[in-house]
């Protein structure tokens, strides 16, 4: 690997464990100032809100300009998210600013290693960052949990400025206010990332002369044989996993009797199957045998509804690392099949814009789905549920869909699979 692949993944180390560790921060937020379930629930779609509204812009911003900027630029606006709710904005509107942030920050993360890296190495490239964000996601919320937790929260509240008022009075306030200095110091990394050689394109005068553009990009992405398999199944794994951050929360809850610090961790547990899993996959994995993985999402959706019997903590850590590994085996190689495709498409930029506007839109539908059932008095038992059988039903036909593109355009199918081969060495 290169030498600024390293750089890049300390920053997304760093970036990703200040995400995760504010997301539990934020739900005790909301649970301390006595906000009704449905809000907490929320913190996950509004997360994603500005994912879905800018994804026709960000990708062609990432093209624009280097992508280190604005990796850079993101790591500021995450700080301002933070800073909004640690200073009296509601916790939705100052996490969806967070969110902002993470929009911008993706497709230059990701981009940036098609432009620095030859595809014989994506493969290996998504698994090793993938399994650092896993890993960032592990500590993240292990951090945030005992930052809001009754060992660290009153060494937190006993710092202060001499002769200023910080208005920091609660644990949850402590805790985002430390999580701050870990974005400020990914924004550090982020002055080392490397430029590449990749010219770069510039944005139009209009900015909505790039809808058509990003539409045009959507349906590309959608029509190419493989493109369309690989990006049906992350839009899927990414819809339900991000909401299931917040469903093992309240399933913890309701099943064990856990605190927010305790349950914390059952969520760091299905990240350590998924950093597993994801190193697993970038070791075993080729790019031209991603579709294969498909079987593993199916049985994935049938674990989650096992969930529901299980009320025994040493029985569910176990359970829940197998099924976070099978998600870390299966998304590897078909996040990287999608960032081939679509660097070969639209350019690196565009293409995970476009990753990104599917794979949000979809935990933005969820998670308000999830909300207002919430809000209506669904219990996290049923939810485990629906998400288990919607996982199970939409992989069987992601696999069938596959089959009948191998049917009916056999030609086309092995050529892309060939251009995939080939790109290895």
């Amino acid at each position: 690997m290169k030498k600024g692949f390293y750089t890049i993944m300390s920053a997304q180390f760093f970036s990703s464990l200040a995400d995760n560790a504010l997301f539990v921060a934020a739900v005790e937020l909301l649970k301390t100032s006595g906000a009704e379930e449905w809000q907490r629930a929320a913190l996950v779609p509004m997360f994603a809100l500005f994912y879905v509204i800018l994804a026709p812009f960000v990708g062609a911003f990432a093209d624009a300009v280097p992508k280190g900027r604005v990796m850079l630029y993101s790591n500021g606006i995450k700080v301002i998210g933070c800073l909004t709710m640690l200073f009296g904005t509601h916790p939705l509107a100052a996490y969806a600013i967070v969110g902002l942030g993470a929009a911008a920050y993706s497709p230059a993360k990701y981009g940036i290693l098609t432009e620095l890296l030859p595809p014989s190495q994506l493969v290996k490239a998504n698994g090793w960052i993938e399994g650092l964000t896993i890993t960032s996601i592990i500590l993240g919320v292990l951090l945030g949990g005992q930052l809001i937790g009754p060992h660290m929260a009153p060494y937190l509240l006993a710092l202060d400025l001499p002769g200023f008022d910080t208005g920091v009075d609660t644990p949850p306030e402590a805790a985002i206010a430390s999580i701050v200095l870990l974005y400020v110091l990914a924004a550090l990394f982020n002055l080392y990332i490397p430029r590449t050689d990749v010219p770069l394109e510039p944005l139009p005068h209009r900015l909505l002369a790039l809808l058509p553009d990003f539409m045009s990009c959507n349906r590309r992405l959608w029509r190419d044989r493989l493109g369309q398999i690989s990006l049906a199944t992350t839009t899927l794994f990414w819809g339900v996993s991000g909401n299931l951050r917040y469903i093992v929360l309240a399933w913890a809850a309701a099943a064990l009797g856990y605190t927010t610090t305790q349950a914390s961790s059952l969520v760091g547990v299905v990240a350590v199957g998924t950093a597993v899993g994801a190193v697993m996959a970038s070791m075993m994995m080729r790019l031209d045998h991603a579709p294969k993985v498909i079987p593993l999402g199916i049985t994935m959706g049938l674990l989650v509804v096992l969930m529901n019997g299980i009320s025994n903590v040493w029985v569910a850590i176990p359970f829940l690392i197998v099924l976070g590994g099978l998600g870390g085996f299966l998304v590897v190689p078909m996040n990287a099949l999608l960032q081939h495709r679509g660097h070969n498409l639209m350019g690196a930029g565009r293409s995970i814009a476009v990753q990104n506007f599917n794979e949000q839109t979809c935990i933005l539908a969820l998670g308000a789905l999830y909300a207002a059932f919430t809000r209506w008095g669904m219990t996290a038992f049923v939810a485990i549920t629906i998400f288990g059988v919607l996982v199970t039903g939409m992989m069987l036909l992601i696999g069938l869909w596959h089959r009948r593109n191998v049917r009916r355009y056999p030609i086309e199918v092995e050529h892309l699979l060939t251009i995939a081969r080939s790109d290895r060495h």
